[in-house]
């Protein structure tokens, strides 16, 4: 593919990603994503055929971003705390870069739940594997008696709740401050670590 070829399709991409966030799948249109990209929409239908391969390449282009890594931090050989850490760390600057996502999959959940699935089983992550790695390293380290898929869903939920809520959060508690609330989700990092490493500490 030449560069000329791979900027047409970032072009694409991201103005398709713009509009299906604000319009959701059934409220979108190629020829609007067409002239907002400023190409024909027969350029647009030459490299996605349709709008379900288009929104598929962005759906996928979003879980690209995100999950690889987080699966690469909690599948390392690292101390439970250091993965713990990490993972917050590293969902919340990716959130953080990529605002759109938590949106994006929630919009995508209540539409085609079977997508997510198979899109995350798709990307190569071995979630079996994960929560047997899991398993393992909470017993060898003498943690509280959590399944390891509590514990996955526990951080996500705290990780991701204030960018879901945003609209709503920012407002009521941080006077509509952006950077108020970009420092809030800085210290998030070590609330969200702390507070379920506290979790896994036995009585």
């Amino acid at each position: 593919m030449t560069t000329q070829n791979k900027s047409t399709e970032t072009l694409i991409l991201e103005t398709a990603r713009v509009v299906f966030v604000e319009k959701g799948f059934d409220g979108a249109r190629m020829q609007e994503m067409a002239d907002k990209a400023g190409i024909n929409k027969a350029l647009l239908h030459y490299y996605y055929r349709s709008k379900e391969k288009l929104f598929e390449a962005v759906f996928k282009e979003s879980i690209r971003k995100i999950v690889p890594r987080i699966f690469e931090i909690m599948s390392s050989s690292a101390p439970l705390a250091k993965k713990i850490e990490g993972f917050v760390g590293s969902y919340i600057d990716l959130l953080t870069e990529n605002p759109h996502i938590p949106s994006f999959v929630l919009h995508e959940l209540y539409r085609n739940p079977d997508r997510i699935g198979n899109t995350l089983l798709m990307s190569g992550i071995d979630p079996r594997g994960l929560k047997n790695r899991l398993t393992e390293q909470m017993r060898n380290e003498n943690c509280a008696e959590i399944e390891p898929q509590q514990l996955i869903v526990n951080i996500i939920a705290l990780c991701i709740f204030p960018f879901v809520a945003r609209p709503i959060l920012q407002t009521v508690l941080f006077d509509s401050d952006p950077e108020k609330y970009r420092q809030f989700l800085e210290s998030r990092k070590q609330e969200v670590t702390r507070f379920i490493l506290k979790a896994l500490e036995k009585l």
